[in-house]
């Protein structure tokens, strides 16, 4: 695998920018609902909504072709296939990036006033353009490509978004994310990050994706607790690249690594969750904090999976 790519794929700043789009999404989605009347009166909700999702969208691409993309030759445009990769890792983390997007441009569309058929299809659409953007300007790159499995992954998440919104107008099935460190970053640095934050984008042992079902939407008449959820969770252990566990160093003086007896693992998890959303609280400004909030796991118990080990309690899943 081309070394280049190797290090754009997996970077922190690559993955920073998919992340600071969900945090820019956030932030504006509760300075939306902070905005006073007076400012309302001058300047309509459509149009605020609008200017600042399209102003995020130029900016942040523009941004990020100057900075990865401009210097680098160009080609036709082709695909690349990292579906092999990371155990899956990378394409579970674009269905949930996706789908918050969705999520997020979906309440700042109804906020703005638009139909709730309109925000469940412009919404999730503004997510999967600024993804697709990115696979584009991959597969216009030589050293790279744009990967087909990315495409789809992005697909599935806006679809997951979409279509809850348009049949049941509430989300009975979310996705989450949750993160705790480990000791493989401390391995190889360069790929998996040398700083705690980095780690948390580049790390994929240490980060969980979770797939929430919500029992009470399913049976509204039963006695279930509104805000308890049940979560599956899938994560990953022992990876130390994307296809093995042997890498030559980049070092002037290249050294080879080899941890191939190192397992690299799949992980299921069986866990409760706690839904933010359906706490009953009164200030707007709280229901949406706990709204960004709930983006991520809570860390409760859990009953984890593997092939090689079976099933193991975790007392606090992170």
């Amino acid at each position: 695998m081309n070394s280049r790519l190797h290090s754009f794929k997996y970077s922190p700043k690559n993955k920073g920018v998919r992340w600071t789009i969900l945090m820019f999404l956030c932030l504006l989605k509760f300075n939306a609902y902070a905005q006073s009347d007076s400012l309302i009166k001058k300047c309509n909700r459509k149009t605020i909504t609008v200017s600042a999702l399209g102003g995020l969208y130029v900016g942040s691409m523009s941004g990020l072709y100057s900075l990865w993309y401009k210097d680098y030759p160009q080609s036709k445009f082709h695909f690349f296939n990292d579906n092999a990769e990371w155990l899956k890792m990378d394409k579970v983390g674009h269905v949930f990036s996706a789908y918050v997007e969705g999520k997020f441009a979906i309440d700042m569309l109804k906020w703005a006033g638009y139909s709730k058929q309109k925000s469940a299809i412009y919404g999730p659409l503004y997510g999967l353009a600024y993804q697709t953007t990115i696979e584009l300007f991959d597969g216009f790159s030589s050293e790279w490509g744009a990967s087909g499995g990315d495409i789809m992954a992005n697909c599935i998440g806006t679809a997951l978004i979409t279509g809850q919104t348009l049949a049941w107008n509430e989300e009975r099935i979310t996705l989450k994310f949750s993160y705790s460190p480990t000791s493989y970053a401390s391995l190889r640095p360069e790929l998996l990050g040398n700083q705690a934050v980095q780690s948390i984008f580049k790390d994929y042992n240490g980060q969980t994706y979770w797939l929430n079902f919500r029992p009470k939407s399913f049976a509204p008449k039963s006695k279930w607790p509104a805000w308890l959820d049940i979560s599956l969770g899938y994560g990953v252990t022992g990876l130390l690249g994307g296809y093995s566990n042997q890498w030559l160093s980049k070092d002037p003086n290249p050294n080879f690594y080899d941890y191939s007896s190192t397992p690299r693992r799949m992980q299921f998890y069986l866990s409760p969750d706690i839904n933010l959303e359906k706490l009953k609280v009164k200030k707007k400004w709280i229901k949406v904090g706990l709204k960004l909030i709930n983006t991520f796991k809570f860390p409760l118990p859990a009953l984890n999976y593997t092939s090689e080990v079976g099933f193991k309690f975790v007392p606090i899943k992170f």
